[in-house]
């Protein structure tokens, strides 16, 4: 028996291992190649590891003043991704919050059509609302702006929220809410003081998540933006090929710094992710 435990184990040890192989070797190469000289990335054969390095990529992205360069152009759209991704996550969580709360404890009347049709918008694919959508933002005047970007991103954010949450308030019994109007609180007061600390685990988890989907989002980023004022990171990462040549030293250090700020913020409430994803949505 403790032979096949220890061999099971050793092949779990090793698949780990390998599943860890495949998800960072692609990390790792590209860390190498925001380092490397130009010489390096257009050697042949290939190699792997530099003979020198430099972050001088990493500088110019920091410090470039011209607004022509490549580098200012991403570090703008950072800036850009940080403030859309900020708001979409504080306004989805007080939406989708309130939303979720009136689906799982409230009883009115198309309470299941409503839930129904949020979800469904949910489920659309982006390509078939972008003409309708470029035009009405277009008569707006929102167009190609921040706050444009911010209302697309709140449209399949919400739903994703209310479904998780409404999971979360679902499952919290009854006899809470009884007890909190029986000491005379009132709906608000019962949904911030009884129902808001029970989910905190699931808002925090669909925060971070609606951030995340903000901060990755490229389909609505690409087509409804044109500008450097409103241009995000996935855009103007996309958009660093060159006329005759693809400096894919500085799309590899841009890389790295966008996909810093979410590995960071997943690693630090990973514990909340999980939690909010297997008491939410999928066991409510």
């Amino acid at each position: 028996m403790s032979k096949r435990k220890t061999r099971h184990k050793i092949m779990c040890f090793m698949f780990g291992v390998l599943v860890a192989a495949l998800v960072l070797a692609p990390i790792i190469w590209m860390f190498f190649t925001s380092i490397m000289y130009l010489k390096d990335l257009t050697a042949h054969p290939i190699r792997l590891i530099p003979r020198d390095i430099t972050f001088y990529r990493y500088q110019q992205i920091f410090q470039s003043k011209r607004t022509s360069d490549a580098a200012y152009v991403f570090r703008r759209a950072l800036y850009n991704s940080t403030i859309v991704a900020a708001f979409v996550t504080v306004l989805s969580l007080i939406i989708g919050t309130l939303s979720a709360y009136s689906f799982a404890r409230l009883n009115f009347k198309g309470r299941s059509s409503l839930m129904l049709l949020a979800l469904f918008t949910y489920m659309l694919p982006p390509v078939a609302l972008v003409i309708p959508m470029y035009k009405m933002f277009n008569n707006w005047g929102i167009l190609d702006s921040r706050f444009g970007l911010i209302i697309l991103y709140l449209s399949f954010t919400i739903p994703f929220i209310i479904w998780v949450m409404q999971g979360f308030f679902g499952s919290i019994p009854k006899t809470y809410e009884e007890a909190a109007e029986i000491d005379g609180a009132s709906r608000l007061q019962t949904l911030l003081y009884v129902f808001a600390p029970m989910a905190r685990p699931g808002a925090i988890a669909t925060g971070i998540l609606a951030f995340l989907m903000s901060w990755d989002e490229f389909f609505y980023a690409l087509v409804f933006t044109s500008s450097l004022s409103s241009k995000t990171i996935t855009v103007a990462i996309a958009e660093f090929n060159g006329k005759f040549t693809i400096d894919y030293g500085m799309i590899s250090a841009a890389g790295i710094i966008g996909a810093l700020i979410p590995v960071v913020i997943t690693l630090a409430f990973q514990k909340y992710i999980v939690m909010g994803m297997t008491t939410g949505g999928i066991k409510g």
